[in-house]
C-alpha cells in the first residue's frame, strides 16, 4: 500500500513540474506584433499662428465737458446713437466768489467810465452847437464813448459767466451745454447727475461724460510674441473667433503690426491690428474678447497624412507602406506644407498607400485611420489604439 501511494505521488511531482515548465515556455514566446495602418487624403493644409486680443471700435472718441462744476441734467444712456451736435448733458456752474468779486469790480468800473465820456460828450456836443470845437475834435469824444459802451458790455457778460456760466447771447452754443463731437453710438455713460465734473486743461485730462463710437466699423486689437511676427505679414487673413459667440467666426484682414514690442507676462510682444468683416446676423459688442488664426500660408486640395507617420533616416524623411499583410517597404517621400498635425505629401506616396503607423506616432488624431486592413482615413469611425 505504501509503495503505490509512494508512485502516485512521484508521478504527480512529475506531471506539475512537467505543466510548469510547458506554461513557462509558451509564456516565453513573444507575440506577433500587429501593425496599424492608415491612408491619406486629399484636404487642405493651412499654417497658421494665433493672436490674442479683442473686438474694439475703431474710432472711439471720449466727450468732455467744456466748463467745470455740477453735472444738472443727462440726456443720453449706453446705446443711444446721436449724430454730431446732439446734446448729452448740462452742467451748473459753482461761482467762485472771488472771479464774481472782479467781475462786479471791473462791471462798476465800466459804468463810471461810460458815465464820465456821456458827460464830455453831451458838453463837447453843445460847444460844437456854438461853434467853439471843431467837428473832428467831437468825433474823438463820441468815438471814447462808443468804446465805453463797449467796455460796460463786456463787463456786464462776464459776470453774468462767472455766475451761470453763460450769456444770454450764447443761446444754444452755451458752454454749459455737452453736445457729441462726433456720431456714432454710446457706448459709456461713466458720470451721473449730480457729479462734479472738471474740464480739459492743461493739468487734467478732465472728465468723461460720455465714450462715442461707431459700432459698424471694428477692428481685431491683439498681440503676437516676438518668435511669430516675423511671419506676421499686413494684407493676411485672419479667422477670428470671438469668445461670446461659439457657432460662428468673424474674418478679418490685417492692416497694422507694431514696430515695437512691449513686455507682457514676461513675454515681449507686439501689437496688431485687424479690420474686422461685421456680419448681418452676429451683434458684435465693443471689447468682445477674441483669439485670431492668421494664416501664414495654406495649401488646398493636396494630398496630406498624419504628420506623425513621417520618420527620418539621416534627416531624410521616409514612410513605410504596406506591400502585403504586415509586410512593409520604405519610401523616400517629398514633404510640402505642414500645420504640425497634417503634412502635405508632394511625392513618394500616393492616395492608395497604406502607411504603417510607428510605434512613437501615438493616438490618430486624422479621422479614419484604420486597422490592418487598411481603412482610409476618410471613414467614419475612430482608429483603435496602436498594438505592440
Amino acid at each position: 500500500m505504501k509503495k503505490i501511494l509512494a508512485t502516485a505521488l512521484g508521478l504527480l511531482v512529475v506531471l506539475f513540474i512537467g505543466w510548469a515548465f510547458l506554461y513557462l515556455y509558451k509564456k516565453s514566446q513573444a507575440k506577433p506584433v500587429v501593425f496599424q495602418t492608415e491612408t491619406g487624403e486629399i484636404t487642405k493644409v493651412i499654417k497658421k499662428t494665433v493672436a490674442t486680443g479683442s473686438i474694439v471700435p475703431r474710432r472711439e472718441v471720449e466727450v468732455k465737458p467744456k466748463v467745470s462744476g455740477v453735472l444738472s441734467e443727462l440726456y443720453v444712456d449706453p446705446g443711444k446713437i446721436v449724430k454730431l451736435g446732439d446734446q448729452l448733458g448740462k452742467i451748473s456752474i459753482i461761482p467762485d466768489a472771488g472771479q464774481i468779486n472782479q467781475a462786479e469790480s471791473a462791471l462798476r468800473t465800466a459804468q463810471i467810465g461810460l458815465d464820465n465820456a456821456k458827460r464830455e460828450l453831451d458838453r463837447n456836443e453843445a460847444l460844437f452847437k456854438q461853434g467853439v470845437v471843431a467837428d473832428a475834435e467831437l468825433q474823438r469824444f463820441r468815438t471814447d464813448f462808443a468804446l465805453r459802451q463797449q467796455d460796460l458790455s463786456t463787463a456786464s457778460s462776464n459776470l453774468q459767466l462767472a455766475r451761470e456760466g453763460a450769456t444770454r447771447s450764447q443761446g444754444k452754443s452755451s458752454t454749459l451745454i455737452v453736445t457729441a463731437t462726433a456720431p456714432g453710438m454710446v457706448i459709456d455713460v461713466p458720470v451721473k447727475v449730480g457729479f462734479s465734473v472738471i474740464q480739459a486743461n492743461n493739468f487734467n485730462a478732465g472728465t468723461t461724460i460720455a465714450t462715442i463710437a461707431d459700432m459698424n466699423d471694428m477692428i481685431f486689437d491683439g498681440r503676437v510674441d516676438e518668435a511669430e511676427v516675423a511671419k506676421v505679414k499686413e494684407g493676411m487673413k485672419l479667422a477670428i473667433k470671438v469668445g461670446a459667440i461659439e457657432d460662428d467666426k468673424l474674418e478679418g484682414k490685417l492692416e497694422y503690426i507694431a514696430p515695437e514690442g512691449k513686455l507682457t507676462d514676461g513675454a515681449i510682444q507686439f501689437e496688431i491690428k485687424a479690420a474686422v468683416k461685421l456680419k448681418d446676423n452676429v451683434r458684435i459688442r465693443a471689447n468682445y474678447s477674441a483669439n485670431a488664426d492668421i494664416v501664414l500660408d495654406e495649401r488646398l486640395n493636396v494630398f496630406a497624412i498624419r504628420e506623425a507617420l513621417v520618420q527620418y533616416d539621416n534627416s531624410k524623411p521616409f514612410v513605410e507602406v504596406e506591400t502585403l499583410p504586415q509586410t512593409f517597404i520604405k519610401k523616400d517621400v517629398k514633404l510640402g506644407l505642414s500645420d504640425g498635425i497634417k503634412v502635405e505629401i508632394v511625392s513618394g506616396a500616393t492616395l492608395a498607400d497604406k502607411i504603417k503607423v510607428p510605434d512613437n506616432a501615438g493616438p490618430a488624431s486624422m479621422a479614419g485611420s484604420g486597422s490592418g486592413s487598411g481603412s482610409g482615413m476618410g471613414s467614419s469611425g475612430k482608429p483603435p489604439p496602436a498594438k505592440k
